[in-house]
């Protein structure tokens, strides 16, 4: 059974006359421990196709299966807890809480899953080392570069150890150097097992991962694999 199916998935904002179709009619399987890159031009449905796969948004119409279940029916606190179990999300802007330390941010969605302080601190001491900045765990992130930023974000994502890491454009404020330690620890958790699905439009990003699929006004026109 695949990870990820969906079926005719369709995205439509202002039905009628004037809609635009940010998703027309996609059909995609992910298998368990695939490293994905979804690759699309600014515009080309790419981060809405995202928040799709990410339970952040709903579709118009199409089902989405998430291992064997059926989630494009669902209402917001189902997609909320299984979001919360299941995903970890990694973005280009951080989206850090600018008064928490790197710990506190890493911890902060550990909170929301009712765990206890003991276990939070446990579980972000090790995401916050795998990362490399189990040094910088009581800094904020106004006193840490764009990559070292990045990286807390990345902990944040893994330290509940969800099975799905989804990454829109994890490189896209971050230069060159930074971008290839993202990349590198990305690939890490990818042979550790976890299943990741990276937006980028960058194709020499596109290139590291093991399939690509390019979108296009909402359509899906290339499918293959590195």
């Amino acid at each position: 059974m695949s990870l990820i199916q969906v079926k005719d998935l369709y995205k439509i904002y202002n039905p009628g006359e004037n809609e635009v179709r940010a998703l027309d009619g996609i059909s995609l399987s992910v298998e368990h421990g695939e490293f994905l890159a979804i690759i699309g031009q600014s515009g080309s449905g790419k981060s809405t196709f995202m928040n799709m796969l990410g339970l952040l948004d709903v579709p118009t119409s199409g089902e989405y299966y998430l291992d064997g279940i059926n989630v494009s029916t669902m209402d917001d606190d189902r997609l909320s807890d299984i979001r919360n179990r299941e995903i970890g999300f990694i973005f280009q802007g951080f989206n850090l809480i600018p008064s928490l330390t790197a710990q506190g941010n890493v911890e902060l969605p550990l909170v929301y899953r009712g765990m206890k302080a003991e276990e939070r601190q446990k579980l972000s001491n090790e995401a916050l080392e795998r990362v490399g900045l189990s040094n910088r765990k009581k800094h904020l992130p106004s006193q840490m570069s764009g990559g070292q930023q990045q990286r807390v974000a990345i902990a944040r994502a893994v330290a509940a150890r969800p099975p799905i890491i989804m990454a829109d454009e994890p490189t896209g404020n971050l230069d060159s150097r930074a971008g290839e330690e993202v990349m590198r620890i990305l690939h890490e958790l990818n042979d550790e097992g976890r299943t990741i699905v990276l937006i980028t439009h960058d194709n020499g990003i596109a290139a590291t991962a093991k399939r690509v699929v390019r979108i296009q006004d909402g359509r899906i026109i290339d499918d293959y694999m590195n």
